[in-house]
């Protein structure tokens, strides 16, 4: 009785709960909220004045400059995670008649909407400035390949956060690994087949992120879009490290951590 019980709970009110309470607890924490409104804005006043006579242009840094967003964001958000378990939320959560996977999905669309939030706002700010950085359909082709990224990348965060104890190592990780993998996507440097930068960038899932937003946010300027991987192989390796970190995520929130009360 009490297995079939469990089976029994639906799973997608879990996760829309859960993702659900990631939104209402950023907007009812004002400094969040401020953060989030002023990050963006600061970002593109710092892009239009310092790229000024830069021979790249806006259309280099933008897709990049949005990458950036999103990485900060959703690794940012995916801090709840340990301080939920640190309030015990977490404890509950995992003893609850739900499949893990549910709370799983749920943390991580939470976070992915925050992070995809900002990132819109920036991609507002150049419509506005700059007129459109693309085709009405390229646009909406970048928005869902952002979405894609911020699950992505709100994955890895919580693949990161789950068996941390503390936020400061958590700020640890990632000042030493993902401020890097941002570095080498591609974001700052344009290719160039003798550079070891574009060497590694190749093993950086986050470079075909950038090459694919670069494909669609160019601002007419195609010839930057030449050197770059396809866009079929963009949507695949972007599309295949969401899956991947969805996947590590459900796994590893499956072992039994610290404090987890099983």
């Amino acid at each position: 009785m009490a297995s079939s019980a469990i089976t029994s709970v639906p799973s997608l009110p879990v996760v829309l709960t859960l993702a659900q309470r990631e939104l209402v607890r950023f907007f009812r924490q004002r400094n969040r909220v401020i953060g989030a409104l002023v990050q963006p804005i600061m970002f593109w006043g710092l892009f239009s004045l310092g790229l000024r006579g830069n021979d790249l242009g806006f259309a280099f840094f933008f897709p990049g400059t949005i990458a950036m967003i999103l990485l900060f964001t959703a690794i940012f958000a995916t801090i709840s995670i340990i301080e939920d378990r640190r309030e015990g939320f977490l404890q509950s959560v995992l003893v609850a008649p739900a499949p893990r996977w549910a709370m799983v999905m749920g943390k991580i669309l939470g976070g992915s909407a925050i992070a995809l939030l900002q990132a819109l706002l920036f991609l507002a700010l150049g419509c506005v400035t700059l007129g459109l950085p693309g085709s009405p359909l390229e646009i909406v082709l970048s928005i869902v390949l952002m979405a894609v990224l911020a699950i992505a990348l709100t994955g890895l965060g919580f693949l990161l956060a789950w068996r941390m104890e503390s936020t400061q190592g958590f700020h640890a990780i990632m000042s030493v690994f993902l401020f890097p993998m941002w570095l080498l996507s591609g974001a700052l440097f344009p290719d160039d087949p003798q550079s070891w930068i574009t060497f590694i960038s190749r093993f950086n899932p986050l470079t075909y992120g950038v090459a694919g937003l670069r494909h669609y946010l160019h601002f007419g300027d195609e010839t930057m879009v030449n050197a770059l991987p396809s866009l079929p192989v963009c949507w695949g390796v972007s599309l295949s490290f969401a899956l991947l970190m969805v996947v590590l995520s459900w796994r590893i929130a499956a072992t039994r951590t610290t404090g987890d009360l099983l």
